[in-house]
């Protein structure tokens, strides 16, 4: 019998998340029956979604939620060998019991070379909502200027070299000198921390006078309504995440955005990846074969231990990771 590790939630968090509102606990798994499967977490993702999502859709006492890269140690399903190695949705666990209709399954193909923890961040994921949100949303074209904050998070990066590689201009917003150096250094065209400018509305004008086509929002809050007003005509914003307002204990009021998506006839759409779920290997493929290629370079935040996953996940929430996080069991 194995017994697993799992971090619930104690408490819904007040503001930014504390250490004490979660609780380590261990589970005694039953033995398998016939068709299913015993998983080892081997890397587990943190990622912002998680503190609206876990006010949204978990009661005190639940186990996290969030995805993993795990492998399979017992094997009673024919379809699925011991060694396989698969993305899970099963929360923060180090091992769990699976019938195997929730997994999917690392590519047969995927290279040594590359970490697996990559079918976390920028090919999973974070590089499908990138895919995606640039594709469909914005409807990324050649020529066109593509603006985007949170830029060195886990999708932000990502979004900036796609955008590169279809021929955009790209300005990035991050919020640490290391954070921008990493920008120009993976090809955006133009780097801001927007927590040292004396303007940011200023900075976002030097940095592209004629405005902006797409926004690729992460962030929300002041930074939204600030960047709104400088899109061209037609431009598209899409609203990915809103991580400035997640901590909030109370709601923040901002500028209005009616009168510029009015007069320069915006599109603004708020969208979650999983509405393309047909066409995930459609979106893998093409991520996997770049970062094979090296257009698009890859950064992780990499916090060691089970035990430091709210560690690592607080971490995020400060803004502490370049690239994806990632927790190494």
């Amino acid at each position: 019998m194995v017994t697993a590790k799992v971090w619930v939630l104690k408490n819904h968090f007040e503001g930014l998340p504390k250490s004490s509102d979660f609780d380590l606990k261990q589970i005694e798994l039953p033995n398998l029956k016939d068709g299913e499967l015993l998983l080892e977490s081997v890397f587990l993702s943190v990622d912002p979604y998680m503190r609206p999502y876990s006010r949204r859709y978990m009661k005190e006492g639940d186990v996290m939620i969030g995805t993993q890269v795990a492998r399979v140690v017992e094997s009673k399903n024919l379809a699925v060998t011991v060694g396989t190695f698969v993305v899970a949705n099963s929360g923060w666990r180090t091992h769990f019991i699976s019938d195997g209709k929730d997994l999917e399954l690392l590519p047969s193909s995927w290279p040594e070379s590359l970490p697996r923890s990559l079918a976390l961040g920028t090919v999973g994921m974070p590089g499908l909502t990138a895919y995606f949100g640039l594709l469909e949303v914005c409807k990324m074209k050649p020529g066109k200027t593509v603006l985007v904050n949170a830029a060195a998070g886990a999708v932000g990066s990502v979004v900036g070299q796609l955008a590169k590689i279809g021929g955009c201009k790209v300005v990035g917003c991050a919020g640490s000198d290391d954070k921008v150096a990493y920008l120009k250094k993976i090809g955006f065209d133009e780097a801001i921390n927007y927590k040292t400018v004396t303007s940011l509305d200023e900075a976002l004008r030097k940095a592209s006078p004629d405005g902006y086509d797409c926004f690729f929002d992460n962030v929300g809050g002041e930074f939204a309504s600030i960047a709104v007003n400088q899109m061209k005509k037609y431009g598209r914003i899409a609203v990915c995440g809103a991580i400035s307002q997640y901590n909030d204990s109370v709601p923040q009021k901002g500028p209005y955005v009616q009168i510029p998506m009015i007069f320069k006839e915006l599109r603004m759409e708020g969208f979650i990846v999983t509405q393309w779920k047909n066409r995930r290997e459609e979106g893998l493929k093409a991520l996997l074969k770049w970062v094979m290629e090296g257009k698009v370079k890859f950064r992780e935040t990499v916090t060691e231990g089970f035990e430091n996953m709210p560690m690592a996940f607080i971490g995020v929430l400060k803004g502490e990771n370049i690239g994806k996080a990632i927790v190494k069991v």
